[in-house]
Order: structure tokens, then C-alpha cells, then sequence
């Protein structure tokens, strides 16, 4: 990937599960391209600049050498075919439909004719991971200039068979054509026969996004028909000839250390077999209904230390805070003026806490990976939002160099930020490598509960003083443990001190889908619109009078002029609102609750959301991703909530671990507002942030309830 870094996006210090940066030193040659692919053009890249694009993970010491590998990207096939390479992935949100969209858009091919490979690290460029809503703004202008790059090549190839001046000459629907003399040669006939390449420039003319044409429109998914029909095979339907079958004895709880094992009477079962390697113990079989005998044959012994539940999570994190910063060196601290000063002129003051639960992911595929070894060459296909650093984690755990590692990732039906890392992986290629066969392994739905990783719990403290006309004079606020992302405050006020509080936790955690915009949001805008009942002004009032944000003014004016805000409400309903700015776009979420103060239940009745992301390349999907995110919030505001004691947790299935269901989902209205005049950006993260103090502030306005932890009902109202 060539081109500047995007210096405005952070590193988050809440992406716990990367605390390493992985080690790429492998050389591609091009002349093996042309052996897979066969004669064309081919559009390639020197990699000059790959780590410092790579959006999130750790920091790479600045004394290390950047590698400097060769990089395709496109080719342009002799039958028309237009195949498209990156690292990115498609986890559900249509990523492949968007990327096809803009390659198409500056080749000038119908999208049909777009083919794209993504996240094979043997084929594909490399990419850090697909999270953090940085494919759209970083991946779709690198794919634009190289489809630019591979359109020039082209009208040159035109030119020279004619002999003509290559500016009159037009490329359009998949040929070129020559517009005095009529002659016309199809992409495929230029190409025919020849094995040409070009390497990309840093920067090249785009097409303006006032001009797209296919870009900025409402296609279908590529291949939805394969998903509704069956004919996709995600990673849990990978087979391979001759394959096993794997389980793996998990600990009794978490940071349990194995003190004995008794296998025989598993080893007794034909054709099992059974894996010891330290504290990994494994077995593989024929089926995984015989796996699983297998594994409850093992007899083992498990020593753990005492540890915290719950019921004493947030006393735990306040005790617990670290000397550890984030390593952006921003986010852990940031301060302006003076909030003493502040504070003691201040006309009003107020101070409050809110808590934010440990929750899972929930995906609907939980883990799952086949693996094939073929002498010390690796492959392994698996669900992952990481491919190259999955790969990293193999090569690593195996001592064997990248190179001999291949990682496939089949489109998978959701990640949510919680399949970065390589668990089930290594896990299938540890029991292949003793099997001496491929092997399949796919983690229960328990096992993805219990083990993967969490979005982290975290205590937020917030103070504010106030003058008498509404204007927010000192704003003090540190979050513990959940993390920096979308901590700063977007208002407008002189006198501010943010602080990121790295604690111990008790559970594993790790990304989750908009990070810690999620609860640092809630906090800051239910905090807002207490300090506006504080000094009696209308919420939506309020904020506009401490917003000087254009950006953010827009789509809070938006959201209530299209909900309606300040009509007439029936009884026992309220409204409220929420937003703010996360991963470069702006949403204003507004919500309608209804609450029977009796049986102390709480419905959400109408949601409306105002999104801007710059210019919008694809408006269906884009309002997919709003609802999407709104309706997966719905959980995390209202019912979501890992139970655990003792390193257990004690909710680890569906039964017993609410998400929402469609009885939950409410009336949902999108406004989208499409700015031609700035960059696309990425639209999976910050739909989710307004939604849940939209509706704490909803119930507050039927009940007069304040609500300050999430989830906010689990258990009713009454409860609260």
C-alpha cells in the first residue's frame, strides 16, 4: 500500500488483543503473478510505506527498517476479467460490493466484471486488518488510483495500436474508443497476449465525486444470490479430502494452569487421538460427534487463583488503575485552561459516574478454522478480521517463517471487532500438524462465550460547571478501563482535563465494534443532557448552544427536525437524544420509549439516526449499516451483560445471554447526509454511539429515572 499516513486517526490503546506489531519480511515477485494469472496487465506497487498505513495496533519502534515489498493489485485479464487484490475482508458488511464499485467507477468497467480477491495473504497485498471503518477511507483511494493507473495504461496501449494522441481518446464500458475515427478495441483484445506492468503513482487525478457514476449508487451485493441460495461456503463449511475433526479441553477457569491429565480411556476410542503440549490438550477424530466423547473421556486437574465476580467489577477497576499510557501518547491525557478556576466561578456544578458492563460479541459463526499441512508449509482457512496478523500468530507459534504460512479467509457473517486474533487457528493447526491430516475445528457456541475476548467494562467520572446562560465553562472526565477512543469532547469549552485510566482487568478483552466511543459516548451525552435539565434548557437547545462543529451542528438539526422533536408526546412515552463524532463521520441519534411504570418494562418504540460521512458511495448499504449498528446497540444499552465469578463466566449460551430479538427492534428512520465536498469514511463504528444515551435520555424524559450504567434494564426498569 503506497501513500501518506492518516495521521488523524489514532492508535487505540483499547485494541488490547494487538499488543504486538507483526513481522512481514517476505518478497513477492511478479513473474509469479503472470504463472498464476496468465497474460494481461498488471497494476503493482512498491510497498514504501506499509506500516505507517496500517490503522491500528501497536507502535512500531522507529529504528526498524519498513519492508519494502512489490505489491499487485490489479490485473486485467485477456478474457475481460478484471481481478482486484487487497487484504481487506467482507465480515457482512459489504466491503466487496464497494471496493468493486470504485474500481469500477475510474476503469470504467461494468461492476459485473470485477472479480475480487481478498484476504489470501499468498495473493493479496499486505493490510494490518479490516477494523476501525478505515476501509472505505484508506482502501478505496488506494484501489481508485490503481484502477486510474490501469485505465492510462490502456488508453497508451489504444494510442499506440492507432498511432494516434492518447488525449483524444476516451475509455469507457470496458474499451477504448476514438471518438474521430469511431474505432473502438475492447479491454480484453488490448491486452491480449501481452505481460505488461505498471507500478502506481503516489498521487493521480480521481474522479470527482460530484461526477461518479457508479459510485454514489445503490447496487445489490456481488454476490448476494451465493449467501441467500447456500452456495457460499463460510469458514465452518470448509472440507478438505481425508479430514479430522478437533475439540479442545478447556481450562475450568480463566488463568487456570494444568496440573494433571488422565487420557486413556479417550485414547481406548478408535481413531482418536489424543494432543498434550504444555497446557494445550486436544483430540481429533473422525466426527466431531466422536471428538467430543473423546474429550469428555479426559479426566484432568486444573489449579486457579481466587478472583473478582460482577457483582464487584467497577470497585475492582477503580482499585486497579495502572501506571501504563496509551500508546498514542495523546488520548491517555489531555488538558486546556484551568478547570479549577472554572469550577469555583462556575454558576452551577455537578459530578456524576457511569458504568459500562463487560458484553460479548455474539457472533452468529462462532471461531472456526480448518488447517492442511503439506511438509512445513502451513494453510489455514478461518474467519478473521486479521489475515495477515492470524498469519504472524501461526508462524510464531510453529517457529516457522511466513512465507510458509497461507491464510484464507472465506467471507464470514459477522466480526464485530471480535475475531482479530488467531485462537482457533492455531489451535486446528496444532492437532493437524499431530494428525498428519487436515483437521477442522469449531469452537461451540459456549467455547466463543467463554473464551474469546470482551469489550471492556469501565467506570467513567464526570464533572461540568456551568454559567447561568447554559454555557459549559469546565469539563472534567476520566474513564477507566473501557478506553481513549472518541474520549475527547467535540463541545465547545475552554477549560477541559481527559483522562484515560488503564486498569487490571479481570477478563479478557479487546476490540468490539466502535470501542470505547460506545461507552465514553453514553457517559458524555447523558452527562449533557443532565446538565441541561440542570439549568432548564431543552436538550437539543443545549448542546447547539456549546457546538460550534458544523459537521455535528447538521446532523443534530437533521435528526430533530425528521423525528420531530419538541411535539406533543402520549403518556408514560419520552424522547431523547444522543450523538457525536467517531472514525471521521458524524451521527444524531433520537429515540422514542415507552415504559409501564408497573411492570416496569421499557420498550423502544421509534428510532431515528442522521449520519454524514463525506461523500456516500453506496446509500442502501450505507443505511444497512446504521440500522445494523442500532440494532446491535439496542443490546449493549438495554439487556447485554457478561456474569462471571471466579474466573467463570456463568451466562456463556443464549439462554441465559439476552440479545435483542425482533420483538425488540424498533420503527427505524435513517437520514443520510451526503457530503460530495469531503472524503468518503467508513460507516461501521459510529452509527452505534448515539443510540444508547438516546434512549437513557428517552427514559429519564418518561419516568424521571436517570439511568447511568449500561446495560440500563437487564432486569426492567424496577430494577434500576
Amino acid at each position: 500500500m503506497s501513500g501518506k499516513p492518516d495521521l488523524q486517526i489514532p492508535l487505540e490503546p483499547e485494541r488490547y488483543e494487538l499488543n504486538s506489531p507483526p513481522a512481514y519480511r517476505f518478497e513477492v515477485d511478479r513473474r509469479e503473478f503472470f504463472k498464476f494469472l496468465g497474460a494481461g496487465i498488471l497494476i503493482v506497487g512498491v510497498l514504501k510505506n506499509a506500516y505507517a498505513l496500517q490503522e491500528s495496533g501497536a507502535v512500531r519502534r522507529t529504528n526498524e527498517s519498513l519492508p519494502k515489498e512489490i505489491g499487485a493489485w490489479l490485473h486485467v485479464g485477456e478474457n475481460g476479467v478484471v481481478t482486484v487484490y487487497t487484504g481487506k475482508v467482507e465480515v457482512g458488511q459489504n466491503i466487496r460490493t464497494s471496493l468493486s464499485q470504485c474500481v469500477a467507477e475510474e476503469l470504467h468497467v461494468p461492476v459485473s466484471r470485477v472479480q475480487m480477491v481478498m484476504g489470501d495473504t499468498q495473493l493479496t497485498p499486505f493490510d494490518m486488518g479490516t477494523f476501525g471503518s478505515r476501509t472505505t477511507p484508506t482502501m478505496s483511494p488506494q484501489l481508485r488510483k490503481v484502477a486510474a493507473a490501469a485505465r492510462d495504461l490502456l488508453v497508451g496501449l489504444a494510442a499506440a495500436e492507432w498511432q494516434t494522441d492518447r488525449k483524444r481518446l476516451i475509455a469507457a464500458d470496458g474499451r477504448v474508443t476514438d471518438p474521430e475515427t469511431k474505432r473502438s478495441l475492447e479491454y480484453a483484445v488490448l491486452v491480449k497476449g501481452q505481460q505488461l506492468t505498471q507500478t502506481i503513482s503516489a498521487e493521480g487525478p480521481l474522479i470527482p465525486s460530484a461526477q461518479w457514476t457508479v459510485q454514489g449508487q445503490s447496487l445489490h451485493k456481488v454476490d448476494g444470490r451465493d449467501f441467500v441460495t447456500g452456495k457460499h461456503r463460510y469458514p465452518s463449511d470448509q472440507k478438505l479430502p481425508e479430514m479430522l475433526h478437533g475439540k479442545v479441553l478447556r481450562p475450568t477457569s480463566f488463568g487456570a494452569t494444568l496440573v494433571s491429565i488422565d487420557a486413556h480411556e479417550a485414547q481406548q476410542i478408535p481413531a482418536v487421538t489424543v494432543i498434550h503440549d504444555g497446557n494445550f490438550v486436544g483430540v481429533v477424530a473422525p466426527s466431531t460427534e466422536i471428538a467430543s466423547r473423546a474429550l469428555k473421556a479426559i479426566r484432568a486437574e486444573w489449579k486457579a487463583e481466587p478472583q473478582p465476580s460482577n457483582q464487584e467489577l467497577f470497585e475492582y477497576l477503580k482499585k486497579n488503575a495502572t501506571q501504563s499510557t496509551d500508546p498514542t501518547g495523546d488520548a491517555s491525557r489531555y488538558e486546556a485552561g484551568s478547570v479549577e478556576k472554572a469550577l469555583a466561578s462556575a454558576d452551577h456544578r455537578l459530578q456524576q459516574t457511569y458504568t459500562v458492563s463487560y458484553i460479548a460479541h455474539a457472533p452468529l459463526e462462532p471461531r472456526a478454522a480448518l488447517a492442511q499441512w503439506s511438509g512445513d508449509t502451513l494453510t489455514v482457512w478461518t474467519g478473521t478480521q486479521r489475515p495477515f496478523g492470524v498469519r504472524s500468530e501461526l508462524a510464531e507459534a510453529f517457529r516457522i517463517p511466513e512465507e510458509s504460512v497461507r491464510v484464507l479467509m472465506p467471507d464470514t457473517g459477522s466480526g464485530y471487532g471480535g475475531k482479530h486474533t488467531g485462537e482457533a487457528a492455531i489451535e486446528a493447526a496444532r492437532l493437524a500438524r499431530a494428525a498428519k491430516r487436515p483437521v477442522k475445528l469449531m469452537w461451540t457456541r459456549e467455547e466463543e462465550f467463554t473464551w474469546a475476548y470482551f469489550r471492556p467494562a469501565g467506570v467513567i467520572e464526570v464533572s461540568s460547571g456551568l454559567r447561568g446562560d447554559g454555557t459549559i465553562a469546565a469539563w472534567e472526565f476520566h474513564n477507566y478501563n473501557s478506553g481513549a477512543a472518541g474520549i475527547r469532547t467535540y463541545y465547545d469549552i475552554a477549560n477541559q482535563r481527559i483522562e484515560f485510566h488503564p486498569t487490571r482487568s479481570p477478563l479478557r478483552q479487546g476490540s468490539y465494534r466502535a470501542l470505547a466511543a460506545t461507552a465514553n459516548h453514553f457517559a458524555r451525552e447523558s452527562f449533557m443532557d443532565e446538565l441541561a435539565h440542570l439549568v432548564k434548557m431543552d436538550p437539543l437547545e443545549f448542546r447547539l448552544k456549546n457546538l460550534k462543529n458544523e459537521r455535528l451542528r447538521a446532523v443534530f438539526e437533521a435528526a430533530a427536525k425528521k423525528f420531530g422533536w419538541g411535539q406533543a408526546k402520549a403518556a408514560g412515552h419520552g424522547v431523547g437524544m444522543g450523538g457525536g463524532f467517531e472514525k471521521a463521520g458524524n451521527i444524531a441519534t433520537c429515540a422514542e420509549v415507552a415504559v409501564d411504570r408497573k411492570r416496569g418494562e421499557v420498550k423502544v418504540l421509534r428510532v431515528l439516526s442522521a449520519f454524514e460521512c463525506g461523500a456516500i458511495v453506496n446509500p442502501d448499504n450505507l443505511r444497512n449499516q446504521i440500522e445494523g449498528s442500532n440494532i446491535m446497540g439496542l443490546g449493549g444499552a438495554l439487556f447485554e451483560v457478561i456474569e462471571f465469578e471466579n474466573g467463570r463466566v456463568l451466562n456463556g449460551r443464549f439462554s441465559s445471554y439476552r440479545v435483542p430479538r425482533f420483538s425488540d427492534v424498533p420503527t427505524i428512520e435513517t437520514v443520510l447526509l451526503d457530503r460530495k465536498d469531503i472524503p468518503s469514511a467508513g460507516a461501521g463504528e459510529c452509527p452505534m454511539i448515539g443510540l444508547a444515551p438516546a434512549i437513557g435520555n428517552a427514559i429519564f424524559d418518561a419516568t424521571g429515572v436517570r439511568i447511568r450504567s449500561l446495560p440500563m434494564v437487564p432486569n426492567g426498569l424496577n430494577a434500576a
